[in-house]
């Protein structure tokens, strides 16, 4: 199962969200379970111990030190460049996952799935 990663852009003076932007898509092959593999590309879109977004297994800080990127999978494609610094931010509530057509809201609590006309 292939999950679309859309992250929000929000206006920065109200904190409105004004559309989406698609920014990984994950390969879920694991698993047919639609909870599942939202879960997985939720969990491989979040930066917990490196950056999900640097597809770099080692990374290096200013100061030389070296770690392993903890977010590093294979199974992430990275859709859009970098910014700068640790890379794309997390996956977090009010982004959208989309799979097998249908759109996922990011929750506190899961994922709800959304009408057509919320999706966008």
């Amino acid at each position: 199962m292939k999950v679309i990663v859309r992250h929000a852009n929000y206006n920065p003076i109200s904190g409105a969200v004004l559309d989406y932007t698609d920014v990984a898509e994950v390969n879920a092959w694991h698993t047919e379970d639609i909870n599942e593999a939202l879960e997985y590309a939720y969990r491989w879109t979040n930066n917990l111990s490196g950056s999900w977004s640097i597809k770099l297994e080692g990374m290096t800080l200013s100061d030389g030190t070296v770690f392993d990127n903890g977010d590093y999978n294979d199974n992430v494609t990275v859709l859009v460049p970098l910014r700068k610094g640790m890379g794309l931010r997390s996956t977090s509530m009010s982004d959208r996952m989309v799979l097998n057509g249908k759109t996922y809201k990011v929750s506190a609590i899961g994922f709800t799935e959304l009408e057509l006309e919320e999706a966008y």
